[in-house]
């Protein structure tokens, strides 16, 4: 089947003066087949032989192939530049000749000449290939990831009370929970993140921290570093508020308490009402057991 708004290889069934005709299978008629213009037909093409082309719609509204792949391709997401505007919608440059549609109703915010938008790819009711910027009804939710897998993502839409939306890969939905994002991110940004869980539905937790054990072995270093710094001292504890904590180390005060709580059982640091002391080595060193015997002199 000739997909619409996909790369795909397609069989070359039949040459022309204008170019070449591709076929998907065999039991396809030959009204279904789709044209390659001859400017785009690899030298030496022959019957037979496969091309990897993408399927679009023409100035004229006919069905047509590239060799070229646009800046966007179905189930994917990309940035694209406003060309055009018009009382229904405006024109993206998407890299083919004919400009992609960005239709009104699919338009979130104000959209100005030039200007560079986060886009998706879908089919209307008119069998066309048009822009979106609503993402949420274009990226899929069948990734191949696994809990704790380290992948990158683009932040698309930041939610009060919910967190900031990513697409990852430029295809999977997910999402980064309020609670975890420490330091502001913006729409557009990219991001490194690990998935932290998979939903019933296939959308994606993610989590901008590492695996908890490595991450509050981090955390750890973090606070003894700055320690270090600070001639063995901060002035945080336990009722330090959460945005001293995120000022001072970054970190929420959730993961600071296991940091600390990991350092006390190594015994490198104690907790008091003014704040966390490094404790010196010769305190960390357990007192020697008295045997009761003494050397003797030779």
């Amino acid at each position: 089947m000739i997909k619409l708004g996909e790369m795909q290889d397609l069989e070359v069934a039949k040459k022309t003066d204008i170019g070449v005709y591709l076929k998907s299978e065999d039991k396809e008629k030959p009204e279904d087949r789709v044209l390659l213009p001859i400017k785009q037909v690899p030298a030496g093409t022959k019957i037979g032989d496969k091309i990897n082309v993408f399927i679009y719609r023409d100035s004229d509204d006919r069905i047509i192939a590239t060799v070229k792949r646009p800046k966007i391709v179905m189930g994917e997401i990309a940035v694209l530049k406003v060309v055009e505007m018009s009382r229904i919608g405006a024109f993206l440059n998407w890299g083919l000749e004919k400009d992609l549609f960005l239709p009104f109703k699919e338009q979130i915010g104000d959209i100005r000449l030039n200007g560079e938008y986060m886009v998706g790819l879908y089919i209307d009711k008119s069998d066309r290939l048009c822009a979106t910027m609503n993402l949420f009804k274009v990226l899929r939710t069948d990734s191949p990831y696994k809990v704790n897998d380290l992948v990158t993502g683009t932040v698309f839409s930041l939610k009060r009370g919910l967190g900031a939306m990513v697409a990852v890969d430029g295809k999977y939905l997910g999402l980064i929970h309020e609670g975890e994002i420490l330091k502001p991110l913006r729409p557009g940004q990219s991001v490194e993140v690990r998935v932290s869980n998979i939903k019933e539905d296939g959308k994606l937790d993610l989590s901008l921290k590492d695996a908890p054990k490595l991450q509050i072995d981090k955390d750890s270093e973090k606070i003894l570093k700055m320690l270090i710094k600070n001639k063995g001292f901060l002035a945080l504890n336990d009722d330090s508020r959460p945005e001293e904590i995120n000022r001072i180390l970054g970190m929420s005060k959730s993961s600071f308490k296991k940091a600390v709580g990991r350092l006390m059982k190594k015994s490198l640091v104690i907790m008091t009402k003014s704040g966390i002391k490094m404790l010196d080595d010769d305190v960390k060193q357990p007192p020697v057991k008295k045997t009761g015997i003494r050397n003797k002199r030779k």
